[in-house]
């Protein structure tokens, strides 16, 4: 079983492979927001190209942090983006919302979430680690008679910061 954090892989991607990924994620957004009738501003896609940055999901104070935008702005992009099904809204345990680019933008992944400073990290299994968690989800939702869509995985515990 092969699991991978994102961020910690190691793998790199050259120039015009970003960019050209870059350009058809943008593109991928501007359609699906343009079947909302939604303009995709300046501020939207500043939002979208930070969120495809990041390691994992993040609030919108952490985005503030990172962004020269206002967050009442940061906080309506937000709003509007997850409407239209373009992020998608992860809350902790004390109820902050943390968020991070779908899946049919980003691919299917899981979460490392740190109970003491709230960071969560993507992560990866690969195929034999992903059919488990697949049939362990299928055989909870069959048991209770529930028609299964997906299944997100969140691991709680203490990232290696808060650990030392």
């Amino acid at each position: 079983m092969d699991v991978t954090v994102k961020g910690d892989n190691g793998n790199s991607v050259g120039p015009k492979a970003r960019a050209s990924r870059s350009a058809e994620l943008h593109e991928a957004v501007r359609q699906r927001l343009a079947e909302h009738d939604i303009r995709y501003t300046r501020g939207r896609q500043a939002l979208v190209t930070t969120l495809v940055r990041l390691d994992g999901p993040e609030s919108a104070a952490e985005l503030h942090e990172r962004m020269s935008l206002p967050l009442s702005s940061i906080y309506r992009s937000l709003t509007v983006l997850d409407q239209a099904g373009v992020l998608v809204r992860h809350h902790d345990a004390d109820g902050l919302a943390r968020f991070e680019l779908a899946e049919w933008l980003m691919g299917h992944h899981h979460h490392l979430v740190c109970v003491d400073c709230g960071t969560v990290e993507d992560v990866e299994l690969d195929d034999e680690a992903e059919a488990l968690i697949d049939r362990l989800a299928e055989q909870l939702a069959e048991k209770a008679g529930f028609d299964q869509t997906g299944h997100n995985l969140e691991v709680e515990g203490l990232c290696r910061d808060c650990r030392t």
